[in-house]
Parts: structure tokens; C-alpha cells; sequence
């Protein structure tokens, strides 16, 4: 477990230290076999920490970032040719170490990240937008739509997720255009011990779900997934809490055994949204139906740090690079932006003993922006007990911009000009209500 209050003090490459050490940076650069004929005009720890840097910040140029976080001047292009020789493995290591479980079972406020002593952890992929640059396009092809190609090419990652505190704990990126489903395989090598995974319908196929199960066994750890409504079972045992142990059938004409759990949700549009749920938590009393079905919805909080990521941080999808490995290196680059933000989020709440999911995420990023400048500009102004006390009052400044509550509506699923089946959108109206939930019992014959 990474120790957070370690961050309170310092400014931007103070804090990157404690994220990851100039040391370590080093020693992953002689294992990639990178040769120093003379001392470098920038280290690469200095080159990746401006990068995190810049994505920090949603306006300035990449040179003038290096310059204000290293004091060395170098030009974008000379910058870019650096990008493009740093091997893959750099970042790959850096991210192994920086990225971290933060939640701590024992502290009250962190209660919403578990669920019976299981870390809630979610996995999904999401895709960036490239460059339409000729060495991209050698190698990345636009998807083909109803109508005609894609405007970008796309680039993948599948990211692990604490879920909340919408911390990323770990990430993979396909760098050679790599399906989510092989991104996802690759992950599960990194799920945290004593985990619940949660995850969507791509998850929910017998064979990725045995692999699962069998990661999750040898972590101690369970998992949570919705599955299509076509997938047949064979009924093994029914549950008084209205689930059952069904039996799945693998191509490889291996079976396993899951819990199935059945149900709907009715949104606030009076809507009704059937439900279908594997889990290897298979005690009925210890984890009942009905809480299964409300804890899935948790699995949305990874929408929002996909959110986060691409919008608010103010970067969008579409990545500046101009070729495939310095595409993946924004990305990596991201991630450990977001990450850092995760912590002093935390600080923000633990200072303030308020829920972090309850802190503005838009307010922390601005914030800490504002106090990493602050401390830079009075380094030498300013004793460690004066810094300290100034990062303490914008941690409780931080704490002071709640999020809004969100509101009890929802919009109504229309275009303006509809394509195929969606209804056309003359006025908008809106629903209030809650939502609601309930069990379907499983038939005596499934399939």
C-alpha cells in the first residue's frame, strides 16, 4: 500500500519523486540497454515528469512545460526525436510502480471502495483518437462505419480501476493494435489481491470468464459480470434469494460453476433494463441477490473516470503525436497525471474527513495546479513548516468544492434527425424518479 501523506509537502517535482523516484527512472533505463555517450541536455526523468506535467495543463506548448519544470530549454522537435528512441519498457516499469491500490479497509471514509473486506475493481477499455499523419496511417486502420470510414484511427487501452476513488491501478495499451479482449487477458495478471472485479457484457463470455475465475482463485479475489441473455446454462442448485448455481459449458468442453442472478432495473423514465449477472460469490446468505444487483451499478463509476481523463483534464480523445509509440506515450503519460491527482484528492478528503468521490475532481485539478506554481515561485522563499502549511490550507480549500448532486433525471433517448429505429426529438422531457430494483427467480428449465 502506497503511503500517501508523504505528498502534503513539496511542489510538482517533489511530488513526482514520491510517485516515482529519479533513482528507480535510472535503473529502468540501463535494463532497456539506453547508452549515455555524455551526459544528456535532459534526463529521461526529467522528459517524462515535464510530459506528466504538461497533461496537467490544458494549454502551453510541450518546450515551454520542460523549461519551467527543469529550466532547460530545448525545442519541440529536438523533444519529439527524443520521444521517439525511448524504448516502450521505460514507461511501462514506471507505471508498475507508480500505479497503486490507495484505499485502506480500517479508515470509515474509505468504506465505499470495498464490498465484505473485497477491494471494488473495475476493468474496461476505452479508445484515443490518432493523428491522421502518414506513419500513423501506415499502421493503424480507420474503422469502417454504415456510412464511411472513421474520421481517426483509434488506439485502445483497458485500464483497471479502483473504483472508489476512481484511482487506476493499472493499464495496458495497444501499441500494435491489440483487441480490448488481449489487453484485458493481459491485465488480469495485475489485479490487486483480495479484489472484486466488476466488468460488462465484453467480459461476460464462458471463456474469458474461466480465465477469470482462475485468476481470481489465486488471488483470493471474486468476480461480478454481466453477461448476454442468449448464453445457456444448465441449472444446478436454486437459491432461496431468487439466484441459482448454474453450470457453463466451455468449447473446451470443460465446465465451470457460477452463480447466476437474475433481475431489473427500472430507471427514472419508468423504464425497465433486465439484468443478467455471473459471480463466483456463491453464499446466497453472506452476499444476497438483491445487494449483487445493486452493487453492479458501481461499475459505472469507471465511466466517469473516463470522463476525467479525456474530458475534464481538457485534452480530449484525440492525441497530438505524430507517431504510434509517442501516441502510447500521451496516454501513459495521462494515466500517471490522473493518478496524482487521485492522491491529492485523498489528502484533500482524509484532511477534511470527507468522502473523496465527494470532492470536485475539476477543482482538485485546477487547485493543485495553482499550489505546484505557488510553491515553485517561493522555493526559496519559504521553510519546510511554511510549506507545509500552505499545501494544508489548499488541501482544505480543496475539500470546501463539493460535488453537486446529481440531479434526479434523465433525458429522453431521441435525436433530432434520427438514424434507423431511434425516435425523432421534437421536445425535450424530462423524469424524475428513482431507480428501483428486483429479482427474477430462474425458471425450472434455463438455457
Amino acid at each position: 500500500m502506497q503511503n500517501t501523506s508523504s505528498l502534503k509537502i513539496g511542489n510538482f517535482s517533489r511530488a513526482f519523486e514520491k510517485l516515482i523516484r529519479r533513482k528507480q527512472v535510472r535503473a529502468f533505463e540501463k535494463e532497456a540497454g539506453l547508452r549515455r555517450r555524455r551526459p544528456p541536455k535532459l534526463s529521461v526523468h526529467e522528459l517524462i515528469m515535464s510530459l506528466v506535467f504538461h497533461f496537467l495543463n490544458d494549454r502551453g506548448y510541450f518546450s515551454s512545460h520542460i523549461r519551467q519544470m527543469s529550466g532547460k530549454k530545448i525545442s519541440d522537435s529536438a523533444v519529439s526525436q527524443r520521444r521517439g528512441k525511448m524504448p516502450w519498457d521505460i514507461f511501462d516499469k514506471i507505471m508498475k510502480v507508480a500505479l497503486k491500490p490507495l484505499a485502506q479497509i480500517t479508515q470509515k471514509k474509505h468504506s465505499g471502495c470495498f464490498y465484505h473486506g473485497y477491494r471494488l475493481i473495475g476493468i474496461d477499455g476505452t479508445q484515443f483518437s490518432l493523428s491522421n499523419t502518414p506513419r500513423i496511417l501506415a499502421h493503424a486502420r480507420k474503422a469502417v462505419s454504415r456510412r464511411l470510414k472513421a474520421a481517426f484511427a483509434k488506439m485502445g487501452a483497458c485500464v483497471l480501476v479502483e473504483l472508489g476513488f476512481h484511482n487506476p491501478v493499472a493499464v495496458d495499451i495497444a501499441r500494435n493494435g491489440e483487441s480490448e479482449g488481449t489487453l484485458a487477458r493481459r491485465l488480469l495478471e495485475k489485479l490487486p489481491e483480495v479484489s472484486l472485479l466488476l466488468a460488462d457484457r465484453l467480459y461476460g463470455v464462458g471463456v474469458l470468464i474461466a480465465e477469470i475465475l482462475e485468476v481470481c482463485r489465486s488471488r483470493q479475489s471474486a468476480f461480478l459480470i454481466r453477461v448476454r441473455s442468449n448464453l445457456k446454462t444448465r441449472l444446478i442448485e436454486r437459491q432461496r434469494d431468487g439466484s441459482a448455481i448454474v453450470e457453463v459449458r466451455l468449447p473446451t468442453r470443460k465446465t465451470i460453476w457460477v452463480r447466476e442472478v437474475r433481475g431489473w432495473v427500472r430507471t427514472r423514465n419508468g423504464k425497465r433494463i433486465q439484468i443478467r449477472l455471473w459471480t463466483s460469490l456463491l453464499d446466497p446468505k453472506k452476499h444476497p441477490a438483491m445487494e449483487l444487483l445493486k452493487l453492479y451499478a458501481q461499475r459505472w463509476e469507471q465511466e466517469l473516470f473516463f470522463k476525467e481523463l479525456k474530458v475534464e483534464m481538457g485534452h480530449g480523445s484525440l492525441l497530438a503525436s505524430h507517431l504510434i509509440p509517442t501516441a502510447a506515450q500521451e496516454v501513459a503519460a495521462m494515466i500517471l497525471a490522473h493518478a496524482m491527482l487521485v492522491q491529492f484528492r485523498v489528502q484533500a478528503g482524509a484532511l477534511a474527513n470527507r468522502e473523496v468521490l465527494k470532492i470536485s475532481f475539476v477543482q482538485t485539478l485546477e487547485m493543485t495546479c495553482s499550489l505546484w506554481a505557488t510553491l515553485q515561485a517561493t522555493e526559496d522563499m519559504l521553510s519546510l513548516k511554511q510549506q507545509q502549511i500552505v499545501t494544508q490550507r489548499y488541501l482544505r480549500l480543496m475539500a470546501q468544492q463539493p460535488i453537486v448532486p446529481r440531479r434526479q433525471r434523465s433525458c429522453p433517448r431521441a435525436v433530432r434527425q434520427p438514424i434507423k429505429s431511434w425516435p425523432r426529438l421534437i421536445k425535450n422531457t424530462y423524469h424524475h424518479a428513482p431507480f428501483s430494483y428486483e429479482i427474477t427467480p430462474l425458471p425450472a428449465s434455463i438455457s
